[in-house]
């Protein structure tokens, strides 16, 4: 008989709540639809949430472990498989090092709580360097800005939504997307809302997207140009005398604002005009109705960072937001504020950041936010020489997919000494592996958004423990943790709740010696004697909420948050709008807002010398679906029909140019791929779009689905050679291209 369970949905950065129905006797979820008593999304949901039923029951998902015999994949049992990676992993330690281990933790690690608590832990065990994730084909240049301005790479500010009365979106297409970097269940309501209390929405993006279609206004600048129309606003705030007055209220923690003004005299609006192939006029209206509404919000994403200028574009958006007075207060962005961020301890002065603190070994790329670019994992491995990455561990990723040059990353993976992957599909990045050690589906996962609730518009605690209990399988959780104590040496049998009990009896002796801490001067084992009984990641959840924000301070506060209290809230704890943070949030060396950071101004000449620089005849971008999230959310029916197809979007006046009828051949740096052409005028012309993910056409996967219908991979025309310097991130949108009909 069949019986309703609440969870979480694990699969984009909404967080939507869920109600499913479940049968305990098959141990299968049966359906999905919006959980309406949800604290955070009140109901809403998308079409990869309510596909959740048949990605937990996806055939192709590995229920046991895979190891590799004789050139073969073979299924044996968890017992061999740990022993087995224990003689492999420790043999490369033993000989190499810990830092000749690579790890690439792909981006579901971001949605579960494996990801979030246990792969961090991974990397400090091997002392390894050699990290690389999927940050650096994402949202690092969003990361480095944010670290040189407040001082702290995870210090993110997010548009309040809910209050703005004009939000400004920059290369993102949140109505498809769900949002990212802005955790929002139903952006598209919230869009209406704005619209009904009489706010405006601008949208700046090549594309007439889904999103643009609901603007009050759309500009479909040149792809890569941003960071210097956002320049231009910045200059026409400060020329036409529109910088709020105090800014707005925090001008007293705010340095660099002459030095801002000084950069910004050389890109007035008709000085960047022909490069971003806009009227002068349009950029002066953005920026007067920017600083003239009562409130705003820009806000930027994908075709924002991973572009040549990633890093510049994500400062001068905040550098907009902070000039037109909006920073830090409702309707503009903000800081959030999460149940298991640090709790709030009062301003002072930090560290500040920076990155470089260590290079890669080949190319010599700087360190950001204690990761290495994407695109240096192959010549890491295939590169003779001291420091030579002899192992590789990934956790949920396909970088073959999802980087540049996947040909040759896949061939240096079948160079290595030895490769572990912990992933459920046999794709194309994990067919390289040495072993497969698969985690159970999300039924039997718990989930907790640690990453995610601290980029929320709005803040709220929820819990999703397991719907079934399991059926014998290791947890993802216990996967990880046997790994760290292979690492450590202590064995893969030991007990993982080892992993945990050093973490909490770690965590908490750093609190209770803090006397800032809510918990100073208190007995740790007094306190570790309170946390809830259950597996670690609950107890160390349940540590995390008591010392947060929110948290009972284990007793001091008895209102206050603890794991108890969220299981005895199935649709989540409302903690409200966000606040303001400053200027207890800053982590700069100065203890204010850093708008004119060294490395910022230095790469402003870089973005100088652009402006002079000639388009190319035509650009590629990517392109988001409603049905898709990246490269593994292609194996399942109920996402692979509609508009979610591999096609080349390219606008009717350049079909007609290059003869474009049936298919194109798209040839880039790095290769060629031959795709079905899809005419539209909401593309601008001299700019074609593919979508990211593609390219299931490889042997020895085990994708079913995603098999039958292949598309192309975008990435194997870049050859990854063009970075953004600051940040490591790999220029994907706006990649030169030619293209022509596939007979010639």
């Amino acid at each position: 008989m069949a019986r309703t369970a609440l969870r979480i949905c694990p699969l984009c950065e909404a967080t939507c709540g869920l109600t499913l129905q479940v049968d305990d006797e098959r141990g299968r979820v049966l359906s999905a639809r919006g959980d309406h008593d949800d604290v955070f999304s009140h109901g809403y949901l998308c079409p990869k949430g309510a596909s959740l039923p048949e990605l937990d029951n996806d055939p192709d998902r590995l229920t046991a472990p895979l190891v590799r015999r004789d050139g073969r994949l073979v299924e044996v049992d968890w017992a061999e498989a740990f022993d087995i990676v224990e003689q492999r992993l420790r043999g490369v330690i033993d000989e190499y090092g810990g830092p000749s281990v690579g790890l690439y933790l792909g981006n579901p690690n971001a949605h579960t709580v494996a990801g979030a608590l246990y792969g961090p832990l991974v990397a400090r065990a091997l002392g390894t360097k050699n990290v690389f994730s999927a940050s650096t084909l994402d949202q690092m240049p969003k990361q480095v800005a944010q670290g040189y301005l407040y001082g702290h790479a995870a210090t993110f500010t997010v548009p309040d939504l809910d209050r703005t009365d004009h939000l400004v979106i920059i290369g993102a297409n949140p109505v498809v997307s769900n949002g990212s970097l802005a955790t929002a269940a139903d952006f598209p309501g919230k869009l209406a809302a704005l619209r009904k209390r009489g706010g405006r929405l601008t949208v700046i993006d090549p594309a007439r997207t889904r999103t643009a279609k609901l603007a009050d206004v759309h500009l479909a600048p040149r792809p890569g140009s941003d960071a210097a129309l956002l320049f231009a606003i910045v200059n026409v705030l400060f020329a036409d005398d529109l910088v709020a007055p105090d800014l707005g209220g925090i001008g007293a923690f705010v340095s660099g604002v002459d030095e801002l003004r000084r950069l910004a005299a050389d890109f007035a609006p008709e000085v960047v005009a022909a490069h971003c192939d806009l009227d002068p006029g349009q950029i002066r209206d953005l920026a007067h109705a920017i600083a003239e509404a009562p409130s705003a919000a820009v806000y930027g994403r994908m075709g924002t960072t991973t572009v040549e200028f990633g890093t510049l574009g994500s400062w001068l958006i905040d550098a907009i937001n902070i000039l037109s007075g909006n920073l830090d207060r409702p309707g503009g962005v903000m800081f959030p504020l999460s149940a298991t961020s640090e709790a709030p301890r009062g301003a002072r002065p930090g560290k500040g950041f920076r990155t470089g603190r260590w290079r890669s070994r080949v190319s010599g790329y700087p360190e950001a936010a204690a990761e290495l670019p994407a695109v240096a994992l192959a010549e890491e491995i295939d590169t003779p020489g001291d420091g030579q990455i002899r192992a590789l561990i990934t956790v949920a990723g396909n970088p073959v997919l999802s980087a540049p040059d996947g040909h040759r990353l896949a061939a240096a993976l079948d160079g290595l000494d030895f490769m572990l992957s912990v992933d459920p599909y046999l794709n194309e990045t994990t067919r390289h592996a040495d072993v497969i050690l698969p985690p159970p589906p999300p039924s039997q996962a718990p989930h907790h958004d640690f990453a995610l609730d601290k980029l929320a518009v709005h803040a709220t605690a929820r819990y999703s423990p397991p719907v079934f209990a399991g059926d014998g399988r290791p947890d993802e959780a216990t996967i990880l943790s046997r790994i760290i104590l292979a690492i450590y040496g202590f064995g893969v049998h030991a007990d993982p709740a080892l992993v945990d009990d050093q973490v909490i009896s770690m965590t908490l002796a750093k609190e209770v010696s803090d006397p800032r801490s809510p918990i100073a001067g208190r007995d740790v084992d007094e306190l570790t004697g309170m946390l809830a009984d259950g597996p670690g990641y609950e107890r160390r959840l349940d540590m995390m909420l008591r010392v947060g924000p929110y948290g009972d301070a284990f007793g001091a506060k008895p209102d206050g948050l603890t794991l108890a209290r969220l299981l005895a809230a199935p649709h989540g704890i409302d903690l409200g709008p966000m606040q303001p943070r400053l200027p207890g949030v800053l982590r700069t060396a100065s203890g204010t807002v850093e708008l004119a950071a060294d490395d910022l101004i230095a790469d402003v000449d870089r973005l100088r010398a652009s402006l002079d620089r000639g388009p190319a005849d035509l650009v590629l971008i990517g392109r988001r679906h409603l049905r898709s999230n990246n490269s593994w959310m292609h194996n399942l029916n109920a996402l692979s029909g509609g508009t979610n197809r591999c096609t080349l979007q390219i606008h009717p006046d350049d079909a007609a140019r290059l003869g474009l009828d049936d298919l194109a051949i798209v040839k880039g740096p790095a290769g060629e791929v031959i795709v079905p052409i899809e005419v539209t005028a909401d593309i601008r012309p001299g700019v074609a779009s593919l979508p990211h993910g593609w390219g299931h056409d490889v042997d020895g996967t085990r994708l079913t689905v995603a098999a039958e219908h292949p598309g192309v991979n975008v990435n194997q025309l870049n050859d990854g050679s063009v970075l953004d310097p600051l940040s490591g991130t790999v220029v994907l949108n706006g990649l030169p291209v030619h293209i022509a009909p596939a007979g010639r």
